[in-house]
């Protein structure tokens, strides 16, 4: 029987040894047959070590046919022959056919020798290398990779978890091979490899980088996928850590962050380790659905664990915006003016949002009683927004001011003070609009 067989070669680092000669040789034991093996194994050796490989295919081939069990050194050995024959060819079936043959030597290898451990990532290597621009071949080289992991329990070295995803996201571009679902899974237990290896010290920086470029070229992640695929997954089992991480992860990545899923992954994630960057983002979400009493709380959350006073500061403001809009005027303007306490580049911002809500409060405060102390709170608007250096909310507060004849009709003159009483409770020096 024939047997057809080219091979290619592998990176130096995957290569298990040149092997010229071992224990155990098993020559014919018809002499004229045992004489001409002798022959043909020093004859492909010499070619192989004047890397002349195209020719040291055929007496390496005659031997693989009429003494397949001399020595194991014959497939070590021949893979290097293939390979190189591989690389010198110039016509592309016998390309193919001598890398076709790598595969067909490490099968013989198994049958003879059983010891598929020792070069199963080879193998797959192998099989990546030559057969991941063929459609139609590529799929051996994702099996092997797979079969590599299930008898290794990993690829080693680490980084042909690069070749292994490459050829996933070829597979899938070439033959949709796989569901988004099961894309996902795989990347996941890729990455999560590549964490442990991380743990032990390795630079595994480059082959995330990597796996990330390729998850994003299969552009199966998005909103949609998101929303409709791992959402319902999160609200059958809410607790489920990882999956709320990988949701969270990918909805910034897309922008999703205005979702319903979104939300419910951050909660899973806050709740079971909150950070002030969760609570803070918990926070505005509610804000996001007005749900103010809620953000409130998880502002208050957030504030605890701030760090710093720019953190400390940013959760004041949006503690402000809570409080105004839960009608809370007073506790607003205390939560401002203490983020711009915090933080001197909110001050502007603070005091013209003072400014605000002392303007807004007009009809709440209006007592009917005084026209001047009904108008002077304006007064006390005009004094925050000239704090903030904003000149629109200065006009505009100045213009509702009251008129000279309006102080004189109640016997007050300018430059008297009078308190404005309601929650804004300032004292205030009169002034008129005109």
């Amino acid at each position: 029987m024939k047997i057809k067989i080219a091979i290619i070669g592998c990176l130096s680092f995957l290569m298990v040894g040149l092997v010229q000669a071992q224990d155990g040789w098993n020559w014919p034991e018809d002499k004229e047959m045992e004489a001409k093996a002798r022959e043909l194994n020093a004859a492909y050796n010499d070619y192989l070590n004047s890397e002349d490989f195209l020719k040291a295919k055929g007496p390496l081939n005659w031997l693989l046919n009429n003494a397949p069990d001399l020595n194991e050194a014959l497939y070590i050995n021949g893979v290097k022959v293939y390979e190189g024959a591989a690389d010198q060819a110039t016509d592309k079936a016998e390309i193919s056919v001598y890398q076709d043959s790598v595969l067909t030597i490490y099968d013989l290898r198994k049958k003879l020798y059983d010891n598929e451990p020792k070069w199963i990532a080879n193998k797959a290597y192998y099989a990546y290398k030559f057969y991941k621009g063929d459609k139609d071949k590529v799929s051996i080289a994702t099996d092997l990779f797979e079969k590599t992991i299930e008898i290794d329990g990993t690829l080693a070295p680490f980084t042909l978890y690069r070749a292994y995803f490459d050829a996933i996201y070829r597979n899938f571009a070439y033959n949709k091979a796989y569901t988004p679902d099961e894309v996902i899974s795989k990347y996941e237990f890729i990455m999560g490899k590549l964490d442990e290896e991380e743990a032990k010290g390795g630079d595994v920086a480059s082959s995330r980088n990597t796996l990330d470029q390729l998850l994003n070229a299969m552009d199966i992640i998005n909103c949609e996928f998101i929303e409709n695929n791992m959402g319902p997954k999160l609200a059958e089992d809410p607790t489920n850590l990882k999956l709320a991480k990988q949701i969270f992860q990918y909805a910034i990545k897309e922008k999703c962050t205005s979702s319903e899923i979104f939300l419910k992954a951050l909660e899973t994630i806050d709740n079971d380790n909150p950070t002030f960057t969760t609570s803070q983002v918990r926070g505005m979400r509610y804000m996001q659905n007005q749900d103010y009493a809620k953000a409130g709380e998880l502002f208050e959350k957030a504030l605890s664990l701030a760090s710093t006073d720019e953190e400390r500061a940013e959760i004041h403001w949006d503690l402000a915006k809570v409080h105004a809009n839960l009608g809370s005027r007073g506790q607003a303007r205390s939560s401002a003016l203490k983020a711009a306490e915090l933080n001197e580049e909110l001050k502007s911002d603070a005091y013209s949002f003072v400014g605000g809500l002392i303007m807004a409060s007009s009809n709440a405060c209006k007592g009917g009683q005084s026209r001047v102390k009904d108008y002077s709170i304006f007064i006390a608007a005009y004094n925050a927004y000239a704090v903030a250096g904003d000149s629109k909310g200065m006009a505009n507060a100045k213009a509702r001011f009251p008129s000279k004849e309006e102080l004189f009709t109640e016997g007050f003159q300018v430059g008297q003070t009078i308190n404005t009483g309601c929650w804004v409770g300032q004292t205030v020096t009169l002034a008129t609009r005109d």
